[in-house]
């Protein structure tokens, strides 16, 4: 191992070697994120003592006015673009039940069905609970849905403010989708019983756009994709075969675990002290998902990482597509030849 990173440094990724990518914007990121146990609680109850002492459900009587009152949601995510994940959503929101046509008790508004203005944050976990990073959002609640949005989405207009980790400074918009239901409360139910007396569903639908993507770095020689055996690059006179192990260099793959100084190299190779990637990564070659091995920071460089993958049994020979994602945002395509 020590071997081979002094090989790829010294041969593949020196400074005056390796540069970024196309230099292309890809198109929008998608995140889909599913939410369970999906519970909003409002602020009905003037006696502070009472609330969340309620162990069993706590229905809003018939007839409650929410009109001004602050309300808290919070719920389960367990998915993200149809895979599973773990992770929390959570708002704040003042409620203002809007509506164009005049109703005692309800805000006179042009802008549709308006229930509230707020914030709302998605923690998105892999399954094993690592954090992968978070999401803010602020807008507007009800309809109408933003102009872009699918034509699935039902309500919501909402702003995509920022976010950390893997989704540090992205911005964008987000809505949701049909199929998401909802489930209101007082704030006198007791919320470490959320899980237990169930709440409602919620499809989220995230247009993100990412400040950076991650990238497969070039060479003179074209993508800095390398056999595993000699490190020598992939190119049309040496191309990868299909079963065979190579090894890329790329940019933009995020924060590493353990996590490395700001703006600072990654720090020299130990044995099994390496800077693992921290978010969910997919690399594809022919359309095809790719066994992927190793992704790790690569000592004494910036923002430069390896990642060892396989090419898929069965690719057909000739120039084959490879894509890279992280955290699910994608970055450019190359092309790699493949016999």
């Amino acid at each position: 191992m020590n071997h081979t990173f002094r090989t790829l440094i010294a041969v593949a990724c020196g400074a005056a070697f390796c540069v970024s990518g196309l230099g292309q914007t890809p198109p929008a990121t998608v995140l889909q994120i599913e939410i369970e146990n999906l519970v909003f609680y409002l602020h009905d109850a003037a006696d502070q003592p009472k609330l969340a002492t309620a162990p069993a459900r706590t229905p809003l009587p018939a007839g409650t006015s929410q009109t001004f009152k602050w309300a808290a949601g919070f719920g389960d995510i367990v998915a993200v673009n149809g895979k599973p994940a773990k992770g929390a959503y959570a708002s704040h929101s003042l409620m203002i039940w809007g509506t164009p046509t005049y109703t005692p008790g309800r805000m006179i508004a042009d802008f549709g069905d308006l229930y509230c203005t707020g914030d709302e944050h998605y923690a998105i976990m892999t399954p094993d609970v690592t954090p992968i990073g978070t999401i803010m959002t602020s807008g507007l609640c009800g309809t109408p849905t933003p102009p872009g949005s699918p034509s699935s989405a039902i309500m919501h207009n909402l702003t995509v403010a920022g976010g950390t980790g893997a989704f540090l400074g992205v911005r964008g918009q987000s809505t949701v989708l049909q199929g998401s239901t909802l489930r209101w409360a007082s704030m006198v139910e007791d919320p470490a019983n959320r899980r237990v007396n169930g709440g409602g569903r919620r499809r989220v639908y995230i247009q993100l756009l990412p400040a950076t993507t991650p990238e497969v770095m070039l060479l003179p020689t074209g993508p800095a994709v390398f056999h595993s055996d000699d490190f020598s690059p992939v190119t049309g006179d040496r191309p990868a075969r299909a079963g065979e192990w190579l090894v890329m260099s790329a940019m933009g793959l995020g924060p590493t675990r353990p996590s490395s100084a700001p703006g600072q190299p990654f720090p020299a190779w130990e044995p099994g002290k390496e800077h693992q990637v921290n978010s969910p990564l997919e690399v594809t070659v022919g359309g095809k998902a790719a066994e992927v091995r190793n992704a790790i920071g690569w000592p004494g460089m910036y923002n430069v990482y390896r990642v060892d993958f396989r090419v898929p049994e069965g690719t057909a020979a000739g120039t084959a597509t490879l894509g890279l994602s992280v955290a699910w945002i994608s970055g450019p395509e190359v092309q790699i030849p493949v016999r």
